[in-house]
This record gives structure tokens, C-alpha cells and sequence, in this order.
């Protein structure tokens, strides 16, 4: 993904600011590609016969298939300038979701480490994953570097410090 004007660079953003994500409903098709893509064919989440009869009364979908839709909804709300994902922090699975359920994702900044003489800084966000009922089902910390304008600034300056030479370009054509 290359970044665009809409993409917000570290020194646009403060701790306490928060998004919300749009929502996404989990499906069959969901659960099924998963546990084809992870291998994870645990009954809870493939076997409806077998999930009536847990304390969930029905299949759930896979923690790290919830926690994936919250990694797709952070790269995008809000749009961000990030470098790189540094690390997940204390993530706990909090309630069971189930296919038909609708999730989203809420981000807080909870602190922000300026690295690089100002060219980029590691965000740590808060993270929740609600349900359509506004319950969290997941959260954690998750840890990103961002890039900030001095870094965007510095590589103007260096296209700046290039010769440029404008004279037209000829071609010529050689007989063989």
C-alpha cells in the first residue's frame, strides 16, 4: 500500500485521540476458509452438532480470525503512515464470537515515543474489538512505528540536493 495525503503521520496525532472502525459481520464462510487457511479445525468452530452441547451453545469463531479482522480494520481507521507492526501486548480474548456476530474495532493512542530525530515514532495503541451489543470481546496493546514529517521532509530535501540536469534528451539513431 503506498501512503496518500489522507494518511496521518505520528506528529498528527496525541495520546487520548481514539477511532472507530466500520463493522464487519463474521460468517460460515469465515470460520470455514480459516480453519482451511490455518489448519485449526477444532469442533468448537467447524462441528455444529458437537458446539451445541459446550456452554456456547453454538460454533465460535477462532480468536486469531477476530483478532485478524481487528488487524484489517486498524491499517485503515485511521489511516496511518505506519512502517511496521513491533508488537502485540497483553491480548486477551474476552467473550465468545459468534457467526452472524458484527465486530469493530476501537483504537486510543496510548502513548507516543518519538525515535529518530523526529523522522518516526513508536505508537503504542489501546485496542478493543466490540460486538454489535457494545461488549469487548478482545483488547490489548498493540505496538507500531510511524512515520513523521521530518522523515517525509528529509527525503524532500534530499530530491532537492540532486543535480538536475534539464537539458533535452537526443537520440539518435545509428545505422547497423
Amino acid at each position: 500500500m503506498c501512503f496518500t495525503q489522507d494518511h496521518l503521520y505520528f506528529d498528527d496525532m496525541a495520546v487520548g485521540q481514539e477511532w472507530e472502525s466500520y463493522g464487519r459481520t463474521v460468517t460460515e464462510a469465515d470460520l470455514v476458509n480459516f480453519s482451511g487457511l490455518s489448519g485449526d479445525f477444532n469442533p468448537i468452530h467447524v462441528d455444529a452438532e458437537f458446539a451445541r452441547n459446550t456452554p456456547f451453545r453454538a460454533r465460535i469463531a477462532h480468536g486469531i480470525l477476530v483478532f485478524s479482522f481487528a488487524s484489517g480494520m486498524a491499517s485503515t481507521t485511521p489511516r496511518v503512515r505506519t512502517i511496521a507492526m513491533k508488537a502485540i501486548q497483553d491480548w486477551q480474548f474476552k467473550e465468545p464470537v459468534f457467526i452472524g456476530d458484527t465486530v469493530r474495532l476501537r483504537s486510543r493512542i496510548a502513548n507516543i515515543e518519538v525515535r529518530g530525530r523526529g523522522r518516526r515514532a513508536i505508537i503504542t495503541w489501546h485496542r478493543q474489538v466490540l460486538n454489535q451489543d457494545n461488549k469487548v470481546v478482545q483488547e490489548g496493546h498493540s505496538v507500531t512505528l510511524v512515520e513523521g514529517r521530518a522523515n517525509a521532509q528529509h527525503a524532500d530535501d534530499n530530491d532537492t540536493d540532486k543535480i538536475q540536469d534539464n537539458t533535452p534528451l537526443q537520440l539518435t539513431a545509428q545505422a547497423s
